[in-house]
């Protein structure tokens, strides 16, 4: 008995050391995984170099993504506003902005409805977005983008109908779920006739 009761012991400090040893190790991950110790460690995005960048022989004063459109979308963003900010951002969203506004007015409102026909528009106004934040180095999407696409399907899309499955008519229902209901009744008889007979063939 001394025995059982030394091993259940046994067992039971084991799990406690074992349990203690994984939350030491957990923290010790924590500390140093996580939390980053080592401040020169930076976090590079996938995407582009970010850099100071020269333009034609100017040097710009915040990093932009070394790429000749973002060159100039920065260079315009430190003329107009000293650096990439928000208020830069929705400046050159307002142009593009406009741009779709003459789009979607070239076409009949009934045609905004119409995927095939505003694909083009809404997708290229997306894509413009994104690129202008990314040469920016603002994270994609942000506050101001889904601002822009609420107020974009409030004006155009909102009389659109959704494409919702509804029910269709009751006397579809009515037939589908009844011929099921029939037919269990109709199998049971079958098989219980062909079981008194004793004829398992058919």
């Amino acid at each position: 008995m001394n025995r059982a009761l030394f091993s259940k012991m046994t067992v039971t400090r084991f799990s406690l050391v074992f349990s203690g040893c994984l939350v030491t190790l957990l923290i010790w991950g924590c500390t140093n995984v996580i939390c980053l110790d080592n401040e020169s460690a930076t976090v590079q995005p996938l995407t582009a170099t970010v850099k100071t960048t020269e333009i034609s022989g100017h040097q710009l004063q915040f990093p932009c993504v070394d790429d000749p459109y973002c060159h100039s979308v920065c260079k315009i963003c430190e003329d107009h506003y000293g650096e990439p900010s928000m208020e830069c951002l929705s400046f050159l969203f307002d142009d593009y902005l406009n741009y779709f506004n003459k789009q979607m007015s070239s076409l009949n409102s009934t045609d905004w409805c119409v995927w095939d026909k505003v694909s083009s528009f809404y997708s290229n106004f997306s894509t413009y977005t994104e690129n202008i934040s990314d040469c920016l180095g603002i994270p994609w999407p942000n506050s101001l983008v889904e601002k822009l696409f609420v107020n974009i399907h409030a004006a155009y899309f909102k009389a659109c109908p959704t494409e919702e499955f509804s029910d269709p008519p009751p006397g579809i229902v009515f037939a589908l779920v009844i011929t099921p209901i029939c037919l269990i009744p109709v199998m049971v008889s079958l098989v219980v006739i062909k079981t008194k007979n004793g004829d398992g063939t058919s």
